[in-house]
């Protein structure tokens, strides 16, 4: 059974993911929720105190795989932090430049709407966007370090300012249902950046 118990509550936080990417997070139930899991309700309890609760752990499980993947995709592999950085712009380019919901970013698609609902559920999206500039802002720093980017930049008003154009643009590009945005964004980036090829 203690096998089991990981994978179930792992299986209901994807489940529920995926449907609160396409739907938001106050028009989903917990009977959709479970129904798609195929979980009975009781052991949705088992896990989660409450619909809040869920919604913060969605939201830490998410934190903790993407600041995972900015820990990879940020590795000193060789390549020079600003090509490793506009990777990174890249990526979010392809990703958020779309609008099929099981790419979206939870962040964007959910972090108006819940903020507003929930103070537990705001206190770690602003814990986890924290994390991610922070990382940001080190590689910044390696730029800075390594000379791929202008010595004239702050590592953390840079970082805090592209991940803000970022989301922003990203929300834009919910709106127009283009890619515009984001490509002004990838512009002003490049420009920030010194980006010449």
């Amino acid at each position: 059974m203690k096998h089991e118990q990981p994978d179930t509550k792992q299986h209901i936080l994807d489940t529920g993911e995926a449907i609160i990417l396409g739907k938001g997070f106050a028009a989903v139930g917990l009977t959709e929720i479970l129904t798609a899991a195929g979980v009975p309700k009781g052991s949705f309890y088992h896990y989660f105190k409450s619909k809040e609760q869920f919604g913060n752990e969605l939201f830490e499980h998410y934190f903790s795989n993407y600041l995972k993947e900015l820990d990879v995709l940020f590795a000193d592999d060789g390549r020079s932090a600003q090509t490793r950085l506009m990777a990174y712009w890249h990526g979010w380019l392809s990703t958020q430049g779309t609008c099929r919901c099981e790419e979206q970013c939870l962040v964007v698609k959910l972090s108006a709407e819940v903020s507003d609902l929930s103070e537990p559920i705001r206190d770690t999206i602003r814990s986890g966007t924290d994390r991610v500039v922070a990382r940001l802002a080190k590689l910044v720093e390696a730029g800075l370090a390594d000379g791929s980017l202008p010595a004239a930049l702050d590592p953390e008003h840079t970082a805090a300012t592209l991940y803000q154009l970022w989301l922003g643009a990203s929300l834009l590009t919910k709106i127009r249902r283009d890619d515009s945005a984001l490509q002004t964004a990838l512009a002003a980036t490049r420009t920030m950046l010194n980006v010449n090829d």
